[in-house]
């Protein structure tokens, strides 16, 4: 896959941000975060270290004219991502970056969880139920929504952003 490809997938993304307070692009900034959790960064600061002891590579790519943002700035960025805008860009990057490789899905598990920390002791269950579409050969989701409750019902809900 050629990076034109992967930035054309996150153009319909809007920038929330006011334009007057701007001083770190849209894009890399998503695309410092994307790299930074693809290769294991797990929080804000470690997202910025990241980008400061990888900045030449990251300067193959994109800009980053004024540096590498900070933890603050990038956490405020980011949480103003619309998640569903996100999510189908991401699964159709997702989907495109297979097909790249060899143009078929062999095998998809369709798997859900209950989120930790989501239970509610008056309801005497868990609020929090995802459901994920994972991509075995690949070891990537392909598609993952929130559901209700647990059931089989959202299963093909979470391929359609890929399917």
């Amino acid at each position: 896959m050629n990076k034109t490809n992967l930035f054309e997938q996150f153009l319909i993304l809007s920038d929330p941000r006011q334009e007057t307070k701007i001083a770190h692009n849209f894009f890399d900034i998503l695309f410092l975060t994307l790299c930074s959790i693809l290769c294991g960064s797990k929080g804000w600061k470690e997202i910025e270290a990241f980008g400061e002891c990888n900045l030449e590579w990251l300067r193959n790519f994109r800009e980053f004219e004024n540096g590498v943002p900070s933890h603050d700035t990038i956490a405020r960025t980011v949480s103003m991502v619309d998640p569903d805008e996100f999510s189908v860009c991401f699964a159709q990057w997702m989907k495109e970056s297979i097909e790249h490789v060899d143009g078929r899905i062999k095998t998809i598990a369709i798997d859900g969880k209950s989120l930790r920390g989501t239970y509610d002791k008056e309801r005497k269950s868990c609020l929090v139920h995802m459901v994920s579409a994972f991509a075995v050969e690949y070891g990537v989701v392909l598609g993952q929504v929130k559901t209700e409750e647990k059931s089989n019902e959202s299963v093909p809900w979470a391929l359609n952003p890929v399917f």
